[in-house]
């Protein structure tokens, strides 16, 4: 490689800015577009990026454009003859074609006329709600709300969205043109039982008097359960998150992670998502 090229490969590297700490730590069950589950999360921003002074007038607009990774596409492999784990990309292959959930599964597009995450760069690109900064520590948090990421996404920018030239009225939106239609969502006396149970176990062995810390932030809306989450459950369970393929499958049991609980879930005769079972998980 020239030395040209490898100051132009130097230029083009994002650094990590930050990173998203969610509800929602596995790809199952995460909104296939943002702004579609009004989910409050958090972006911790990571040192030199996290000075209060690199967001003074943000607070003047309502929503911001996120880029980020689609982390997830890599996954650990452990070399058994040393100690060393490494980290590899899951399909390093070019997909030309994907086949979107709004098709069904089984119509293929090509992958730049879909949002798959399964493409060349792994970035993805989301608008969400601003609601607030907070200074902790002196370091800067980013509280959002409407994410279509998980939890541990790398952030790699932050900029505000603009109406007049972000929101075009007249554009066309392929095979995507509306918002997908939302299901019915049931729960069961039993699963509401154990999941109000759960609020009330965490209250009572949470500490009185936490310390106001970023690791405190970050555990509430990670892993500390509230009332209002049963609503955030079924609004996530709603946009149904099972595969196209297996969406005709009644009676069978789905399971999606939120905070410190699985949630199981299934399709019944009448039509609606039911939650079956609340089971709380070791983190």
């Amino acid at each position: 490689m020239s030395d040209h090229n490898a100051s132009l490969d130097d230029h083009h590297r994002a650094p990590i800015i930050g990173y998203h700490r969610a509800p929602l730590s596995q790809k199952f069950g995460a909104p296939r577009q943002p702004n579609l589950v009004a989910l409050t999360s958090v972006i911790e921003m990571l040192a030199p990026y996290d000075t209060p002074a690199a967001f003074i007038g943000l607070e003047a607009f309502s929503h911001i454009w996120i880029s980020w990774q689609f982390h997830h596409n890599y996954v650990d492999k452990t070399n058994h003859e040393s100690k060393d784990k490494q980290v590899n990309k899951a399909d390093s292959r070019f997909r030309p074609q994907v086949r979107p959930p709004r098709l069904g599964g089984n119509q293929k597009i090509g992958v730049f006329a879909s949002r798959s995450m399964y493409r060349p760069s792994a970035l993805g690109l989301s608008v969400v709600k601003f609601e607030r900064i907070e200074i902790v520590q002196g370091r800067v948090l980013l509280i959002i709300s409407g994410a279509d990421m998980i939890d541990g996404t790398p952030i790699i920018d932050i900029k505000p969205y603009v109406a007049y030239s972000d929101a075009l009225a007249h554009a066309k939106s392929g095979f995507a043109p509306s918002a997908p239609t939302s299901l019915d969502v049931t729960i069961t006396e039993l699963a509401y039982h154990q999941f109000t149970q759960m609020v009330v176990n965490q209250q009572l062995y949470k500490e009185p008097s936490e310390p106001y810390t970023v690791a405190a932030v970050i555990d509430k809306v990670r892993t500390q359960l509230i009332r209002s989450d049963i609503d955030a459950i079924k609004a996530l369970i709603a946009q149904d998150p099972r595969p196209a393929y297996r969406r005709a499958e009644v009676n069978k049991q789905f399971v999606m992670r939120y905070k410190s609980v699985d949630v199981s879930f299934q399709l019944i005769e009448s039509g609606q998502l039911q939650i079956t079972d609340v089971v709380a998980v070791v983190l």
